[in-house]
């Protein structure tokens, strides 16, 4: 059972925190697949990152508006790459951990059977707001989703699934732009998962001061305020486990001490236990319990 963690990236094709994910998933490198998508292969200069760029067959023209194909590239690819991934994260180059090793495979294990996506009915006014043409839609459909989360296999092939089932609907939907922040949410309702998702966000980000009208605030440096944002929101959010966006200027150090230092006392009480495993052990030990009493019946009424 594994993660993958797919990255869209795009402008300078760099991972503003290559540093920090290469040792925090060093740390849990057995259950990691990673997967890059991005614009121009030969804009990736980082030797590592490259690595794990997907084929050119597989990329698809893309903007910040329309960048639907890079999500249902990045999942049909991980799918058939990796049966064994059973959570897809979905990052973007200014994505950070901000959490633990140990918290991660903690909860990975928990939750390995959930997706967990943050969603509402839409926040905003579709009918002068445009975006993913919420306004063509039934009532009940008119969701947002935020557009960086964990969806578990099931939801995945669920969402490759309507892509093909449902084109029209599809297409009204990215049609409208910004089709990420709403069209997951959509397509769970659809198949009636929409309830059973973990309704928590996995990225947080800083809305309070926005950077522009869509983006939010940009972590450049260390501070009071953002060790504060930071702080509170690491003890207000379980499932929070990565943060967005950093700038290559905020320091590694800080976000080092975060994910590895700030919540250890509390990490080391953490009993990592592999559920799945369990409840895989268990069906087998069951399946072979059973032969086992019929054979013993049969021996009894046979002699």
């Amino acid at each position: 059972m594994k993660v993958a963690l797919c990255f869209i990236i795009s402008y300078n094709h760099v991972l503003n925190k290559e540093a920090v994910w290469r040792k925090w998933i060093e740390s849990n490198k057995d259950m990691f697949n990673i997967y890059v998508y991005y614009k121009d292969i030969n804009k990736i200069k980082s030797a590592w990152l490259k690595k794990y760029a997907i084929p050119e067959k597989n990329i698809y023209n893309t903007s910040y508006y329309h960048i639907i194909p890079a999500y249902m590239s990045l999942m049909n690819y991980a799918l058939l790459h990796d049966k064994q991934n059973q959570w897809f994260c979905f990052l973007t180059d200014s994505c950070c951990p901000i959490v633990s090793p140990k918290r991660f495979r903690y909860s990975f294990y928990k939750y390995y059977n959930k997706s967990i996506i943050s969603w509402n009915p839409a926040w905003w006014n579709i009918t002068v707001h445009k975006r993913a043409n919420l306004a063509l839609l039934p009532e009940k459909c008119r969701l947002g989703n935020d557009p960086y989360f964990i969806m578990k296999r099931e939801n995945v092939v669920q969402c490759l699934h309507f892509i093909q089932k449902e084109p029209k609907i599809t297409h009204l939907i990215c049609d409208g732009g910004l089709a990420n922040e709403s069209l997951f949410a959509i397509i769970l309702y659809n198949y009636k998962e929409l309830s059973s998702v973990l309704r928590f966000p996995t990225h947080v980000a800083d809305w309070s001061r926005m950077v522009t009208a869509t983006s939010p605030y940009l972590f450049c440096e260390s501070s009071k305020e953002n060790a504060a944002f930071i702080e509170e929101s690491l003890a207000k959010h379980e499932y929070m486990f990565f943060i967005r966006k950093m700038s290559p200027e905020f320091p590694d150090s800080e976000l080092n001490k975060y994910i590895y230092e700030y919540s250890l006392e509390r990490d080391n009480k953490l009993m990592v236990v592999n559920w799945f495993l369990i409840k895989k052990m268990y069906t087998v030990l069951s399946y072979f319990s059973i032969i086992a009493f019929f054979c013993v019946i049969n021996i009894y009424i046979f002699y």
